[in-house]
């Protein structure tokens, strides 16, 4: 499975990338496969998508860490969004 994954505002700052096109191994299923797979990337990686405040969108529709993913699916990472 590939999967393209983006990186918005602050995560895209701590981890220095801002797109990728990724390779997954079969047993990531889920966005919290996906986190965890990509957390093992170092202690930045880790802290920065492990956190509960992340929110995640796939294919341009929010989701949350049981969504499952599939080949060619287009992943985002971002901040919580506030306004006033």
């Amino acid at each position: 499975m590939v999967i393209t994954i983006w990186y918005f505002a602050r995560i895209k700052e701590a981890l220095d990338c801002a797109q990728e096109r990724l390779p997954v191994p079969e047993e990531v299923e889920t966005i919290a496969d996906l986190q965890e797979h990509l957390a093992g990337r170092g202690e930045s990686w880790r802290k920065t998508l492990l956190d509960d405040k992340v929110l995640v969108a796939v294919n341009q529709a929010v989701a949350s860490r049981q969504t499952t993913i599939a080949d060619e699916d287009e992943v985002a990472f971002f901040p919580p969004v506030t306004g006033g």
